[in-house]
């Protein structure tokens, strides 16, 4: 019995230790913010206090378990997501028609004082706290961008001692005691609300003592019945009127947020505790007056979910992301290098692209460095971080990276005699690709098994469900398909049934994975579907089935003959593959190099060279930058006869075409054809502006 009474007792143990959390700890900084979360819990059990003395310590807190959630600003968004904490942002406080997840970091003043932005040097200032956003982070950012406050760097002196250098005096709650940032405080210049003049009131009511000339804060921050008393400095030297922010502001920042820990159950109970909560005003501290904004700010109108998987740097925005970074002294300028840090997608193309750089080099120099991850989207990321530069991508993925403030730098072109021409950009054609004795027709389509180069490509998914969705306005596609390949969908999706994976027999990760791995990705990878009866449909671009037939390509393709297949097109019948001018779903644009805009020229140097050297007429036969020894379209198209420079300025959707744009946005109706990544780099309307 004493065995079997064990094995019990461990079995309960692993039960409440695998049980999900039942409460939400919130964590609360004073006893005013106490009170009203106390009063919550009385209102909504669900919800439990822990009471610290200050953000930093709760984020420990959290980040220890020992309390589960608090709503934080940018800075602390930022603070809580760094390594040794890993936190993340799962909603984002909503203030309505005025910002909606954004609000405005302006600059206050009385009204009749006669300065302006630029003439602050020598003035007495008056801040939310040391490293908030709108009090820290943004304005001093701004001054120091703009000149306005001479700082070297960090290799200088701290920027708060430049700060002090610049100001008369100043109350920055946080900053060290003693200092002349603490000098305007009116009480332990601390970041709570021991300290009166901490937090956008308590800016506001250091200026309206008379002990700042200017106060950094949001742009809710001023009653409506003083407006008339004070006003706004612009950025280009000029006042305007409180209520003209949209106009006269020193930046947009994201919402502040509800961070907590990496636990998708914990996110859930969360937003189920929060959005359940009734009788009890959330977004009110009026029955702890003097105190404002408690727990939420108090100008917050709803809750809204942050998108899945969303980190602080895909909440905060790269500009702000640079903001805080250049502040917190994290920019070491790096040893000058020529070389750009190219991202690869999978072992195939991480090998083909380590080959490159040893080939690029010159000296103990090269000219490619090679990063690599998972999907395109992880490169995307990378790219955005600054952890890598560029990366080819297809016209569905220059889409998605546009959204993330990435831009096109230069363009695959498919046509040899066009190498020399500038300004006619390669495109290539959609199609649809049966069996010719399958009998399978557009009109019968419906019930089919598909196959797609992956979610969220050009000619292997967005094109085909636009016109699909147009057809049904169903944004359920497994409706339509009865399985199929379409590497990057969830696994449990009958989109991955028909996957193949790497072919190992057990074990297999790579499976449904959107990466050369999977031998159904890409082009080549979904015809192979097709070819071998994974699908009855294959969604490619118009050369692939000639690339792959009459002897030409890879093993898989020994036997194939082009004339057994037929291209599908809408309100026709079917076509000869040859035909594709006359029979096809689109003409789509070209693969882009994409990269951020500060990188685009030297991104587009390096290339320039390198396909002088490695391209088909290139004075280097060693290394082949289009041929793939090892694998299909590894880096660039194995089509690629040359890569031309996207004209400087050209955005995303211009080097699309009003046409794709058009298909991708009517796509985007659908919300889950959008990726985590796609809808974190759109989810705030400040980033979007």
């Amino acid at each position: 019995m004493k065995p079997l009474l064990l094995v019990a007792l461990f079995g309960c143990f692993a039960a409440v230790f695998a049980a999900p959390a039942e409460k939400v700890r919130w964590c609360v900084k004073s006893e005013q913010e106490l009170q009203k979360c106390s009063a919550l819990a009385a209102a909504a059990p669900t919800f439990s206090c822990v009471r610290k003395e200050n953000t930093l310590e709760c984020i420990v807190a959290i980040k220890a378990g020992e309390a589960d959630a608090i709503t934080v600003d940018g800075g602390d968004v930022y603070t809580a997501g760094l390594s040794n904490y890993d936190l993340q942002p799962i909603i984002a406080e909503d203030y309505g028609s005025s910002s909606e997840t954004c609000y405005y970091a302006v600059a206050v003043v009385k009204k009749g004082t006669g300065f302006g932005l630029k003439d602050l040097k020598g003035k007495k200032s008056c801040h939310t706290g040391l490293g908030k956003s709108a009090g820290w982070n943004i304005p001093i950012g701004t001054l120091v961008s703009m000149d306005i406050i001479q700082w070297a760097g960090i290799e200088d002196k701290p920027v708060e001692e430049a700060v002090s250098s610049f100001f008369q005096a100043s109350c920055v709650p946080g900053a060290t005691r003693g200092s002349k940032l603490c000098e305007l405080c009116k009480g332990d210049c601390s970041r709570s609300q021991k300290e009166p003049y901490y937090d956008y009131s308590g800016a506001f009511q250091c200026l309206a003592e008379d002990k700042g000339e200017v106060a950094f804060v949001k742009h809710l921050t001023v009653p409506d019945s003083e407006k008339s008393k004070y006003e706004l400095l612009c950025k280009d030297n000029t006042r305007a009127p409180i209520d003209n922010y949209r106009n006269c502001h020193l930046a947009k920042v994201p919402a502040h947020a509800v961070i907590t820990r990496k636990d998708p159950q914990l996110a859930d109970l969360i937003w189920k505790s929060l959005t359940s909560v009734q009788n009890f005003e959330l977004f009110s501290s009026e029955a702890y007056a003097p105190a404002k904004n408690l727990m939420f700010k108090d100008s917050t109108q709803k809750l809204v979910q942050v998108p899945p998987n969303t980190d602080s740097f895909l909440y905060l925005g790269a500009e702000y992301m640079s903001i805080i970074r250049s502040l917190r002294k994290e920019q070491t300028p790096d040893p000058a290098s020529s070389a750009i840090k190219w991202c690869a997608v999978g072992h195939a193309e991480t090998a083909k692209c380590d080959t490159w750089s040893i080939n690029s080099m010159s000296g103990d120099t090269t000219s490619i460095e090679c990063q690599n991850a998972l999907t395109v989207e992880e490169c995307l990321k990378k790219i955005m971080r600054k952890e890598a530069d560029a990366m080819a991508v297809d016209g569905g993925q220059v889409y998605t990276a546009g959204k993330c403030g990435l831009v096109p730098a230069m363009v695959e072109q498919y046509e040899s005699e066009l190498c020399t021409s500038s300004g006619t950009a390669s495109s290539y054609y959609a199609v649809a690709v049966v069996k010719k004795s399958s009998g399978v027709t557009w009109a019968n389509l419906k019930g089919k098994r598909s196959c797609h180069t992956g979610i969220g490509r050009t000619a292997g998914w967005n094109i085909p469900m636009g016109l699909i969705y147009n057809e049904t306005k169903d944004c359920d596609f497994t409706k339509y398909f009865s399985s199929g390949c379409a590497p990057g969908a969830d696994l449990a999706s009958p989109f991955c049934t028909r996957c193949k994976g790497s072919g190992k027999s057990v074990g297999d990760e790579a499976k449904c994975k959107p990466n050369a791995d999977e031998q159904y990705y890409g082009y080549a990878g979904a015809f192979r579907c097709l070819v071998e009866d994974g699908g009855d449909v294959a969604f490619i671009k118009h050369t692939i089935v000639g690339e792959n037939s009459g002897g030409k390509g890879p093993e898989w393709a020994r036997g194939v003959n082009s004339d057994d297949y037929q291209l599908l097109c809408p309100g026709k019948d079917p076509a000869p593959v040859s035909d594709y001018a006359e029979c096809n779903l689109a003409i789509v644009p070209a693969h882009a190099v994409v990269t951020r805009p500060e990188s685009r020229s030297e991104v587009v140097r390096i290339l320039q060279v390198q396909q002088t050297m490695f391209g088909p007429s290139g004075s280097d036969s060693s290394f082949k930058l289009f041929q793939s020894d090892n694998g299909k379209n590894l880096l660039f198209k194995d089509s690629t006869k040359c890569l031309q420079e996207v004209p400087p300025g050209k955005s995303f959707e211009q080097f699309l075409g009003p046409e794709y744009v058009s298909a991708i946005t009517g796509l985007r109706e659908c919300s889950d054809t959008a990726s985590d990544l796609e809808k974190s780099c759109t989810f705030h309307s400040c980033q979007q502006a």
